[in-house]
């Protein structure tokens, strides 16, 4: 099978590309997130993926599409916006994926206990069936801490937030809170 693993991050990617790659599923990365701010965090982030896949042997190709004036103006609640990012996201690499024919698709935002495991479920598959590939579900949370400690151990950056501007302003709001 080729598979086109949606990558969020470098640390995030670390354990679905080894169990991908125990299974002997080819796989390609894709970098898409418009949703990471501030641009400086975008950067670091997909620096940090290119050193990863690098790594790793992994092509992995970069849509630049940095879109914040989405999320700087959404004013909905953490749902919603998680919704409307996730949905950007998946629909995009779904469409890709089918384009340049690839079986099916998943996504590393799928190793996270922070993320909304069942919504990227139900996404998935929409975008699925919207495009006609396959998305290729499993849950990788079981391997979350075993990847940071390998993307630690190799010298990745390891955020500390989300990434879109209202969870940047939530943590910067903790930190400042807490100091």
């Amino acid at each position: 099978m080729k598979l086109l693993l949606h990558m969020c991050c470098a640390p995030c990617s670390v354990y679905p590309v080894s169990a991908l790659q125990e299974e002997n599923i080819e796989i390609e990365g894709l970098f898409y997130n418009p949703n990471i701010h501030p641009m400086e965090e975008y950067i670091r982030r997909k620096e940090n993926v290119k050193k990863f896949s690098q790594d790793k042997g992994i092509p992995v190709e970069y849509i630049d599409e940095y879109k914040q004036e989405t999320w700087e103006k959404f004013g909905g609640a953490e749902e919603q916006r998680c919704n409307m990012c996730y949905s950007v996201r998946l629909d995009k690499i779904a469409e890709y994926a089918k384009a340049k024919g690839f079986d099916a698709f998943t996504t590393t935002l799928l190793v996270s206990p922070y993320q909304k495991h069942e919504l990227l479920m139900e996404l998935g598959e929409k975008f699925a069936k919207k495009h006609g590939i396959k998305f290729y579900y499993k849950d990788f949370r079981p391997g979350f801490r075993q990847g940071q400690q390998q993307a630690r151990d190799m010298g990745l950056y390891r955020q500390k937030f989300c990434g879109c501007i209202i969870s940047y302003n939530e943590s910067e709001y903790t930190k400042k809170k807490n100091n």
